[in-house]
């Protein structure tokens, strides 16, 4: 159904990884409306799944990666995909932005202070009961992440388990 387009440099480049299909098939569940921001977005496969699902929501995609960029634009034309494609550490070109959800699937190896900071920029960045979803291997600190995201958002739920991978998901509930 989809094409996507890969290259050295890029995470999971043979192949959608089983963690962004395990969070793909989470947030596919939930409703959605408004703009969605594909932070960390890679290649672009959560962008271009999502506003395929969600036609009437608006899509922006940042990487912090040039290439992982230009693929992800190449990859919504392909898929005949709109969405606002930026080179962006974390939030750093989105200062004014503000959105519904933010779905991403964090880059672990780069370490607890870099994901904690996402999750952090994202509550900031999250309009009122907007929602961060995210996929994390319990090996690689669910249970740390989960214990992070309750004490910045005041709450946070597994929403899905699937062989080690959780889909965590919390709600902005103040402005």
């Amino acid at each position: 159904m989809y094409n996507f387009t890969t290259d050295n440099g890029v995470f999971s480049k043979t192949g959608v990884d089983y963690g962004t299909l395990v969070l793909l098939e989470a947030v596919a569940a939930e409703p959605l409306s408004g703009p969605i921001l594909d932070l960390g977005c890679g290649y672009g496969v959560i962008s271009v799944v999502l506003k395929d699902l969600y036609p009437e929501c608006s899509m922006t995609s940042v990487d912090v990666n040039p290439r992982a960029v230009e693929l992800t634009q190449l990859n919504c034309d392909q898929n005949h995909t709109e969405s606002t494609v930026l080179v962006s550490d974390g939030f750093s070109q989105l200062k004014e932005s503000s959105f519904n959800a933010v779905i991403t699937n964090p880059p672990i190896r780069a370490g607890k202070k870099v994901i904690y900071q996402m999750f952090e920029d994202a509550f900031t960045h999250l309009n009122k009961q907007g929602k961060l979803m995210l996929v994390i291997q319990r090996k690689q600190g669910a249970e740390s992440a989960l214990k992070k995201l309750e004490e910045l958002f005041g709450n946070c739920t597994a929403v899905s388990r699937d062989r080690g991978y959780w889909v965590l998901e919390s709600h902005k509930l103040t402005d």
